[in-house]
């Protein structure tokens, strides 16, 4: 199995933040989490692990340009006929708590990687919220991302905590407790994955 790890939005380039928008508030501090700085951070953290565990991956937006949608698909597909799982990072916003995972609408087989996300999830952060839609019997929100609808292997979007929340950003989101948390979260989830459906 290989795990296409997809870092969403661009990052900081000489300081300067590549993708409009995309970032916390400004804290009363004075900090600000960027969020496409906070996802190749956890990709990184996924990726020393992964390597230490010998399991197979590629990053898919290595650069921190803002790779656009259709060439992450692209890249991804690349890998289509081989046995591969795609996961694309986030960080949340919009007012809320907690996590959630995404899949394309209907049931297909990302679903099962999304329900493993939720059983690890929980593991991990018993004490955190899962924003779960069982509406259809499994725990993952259904929506036609466009990484999510083109990619042409099991693919789910992880939504990791809420960068405006100020207690999630400034206890989870932006610190190196918090992220190696939901780097492990991940990992668990990809061992899980494949000792399970691969």
């Amino acid at each position: 199995m290989i795990v296409l790890l997809d870092n969403g939005h661009g990052g900081l380039i000489n300081g300067t933040y590549q993708t409009p928008g995309k970032r916390s508030p400004i804290w009363q501090d004075g900090t600000q989490l960027f969020e496409g700085e906070f996802n190749r951070a956890i990709v990184n953290g996924i990726i020393e692990q992964l390597t230490a565990l010998k399991i197979p991956y590629v990053n898919i937006a290595p650069e921190y340009t803002d790779v656009t949608l259709e060439e992450r698909v692209k890249r991804a597909n690349a890998y289509a006929n081989m046995p591969s799982v795609y996961i694309s990072i986030h960080s949340n916003a919009g007012g809320g708590k907690g996590s959630e995972i995404f899949t394309t609408k209907g049931q297909t087989k990302s679903d099962l990687v999304a329900t493993i996300f939720a059983r690890v999830y929980k593991e991990v952060f018993p004490d955190r919220v899962f924003r779960a839609d069982n509406s259809d019997g499994d725990p993952d929100k259904e929506s036609n991302f466009y990484v999510l609808k083109n990619t042409s292997m099991p693919a789910v979007l992880t939504e990791n905590f809420f960068m405006d929340n100020e207690e999630e950003c400034k206890n989870l989101l932006m610190t190196n407790i918090g992220r190696k948390r939901i780097i492990d979260y991940h990992v668990k989830s990809i061992i899980a994955i494949k000792e399970e459906l691969f």
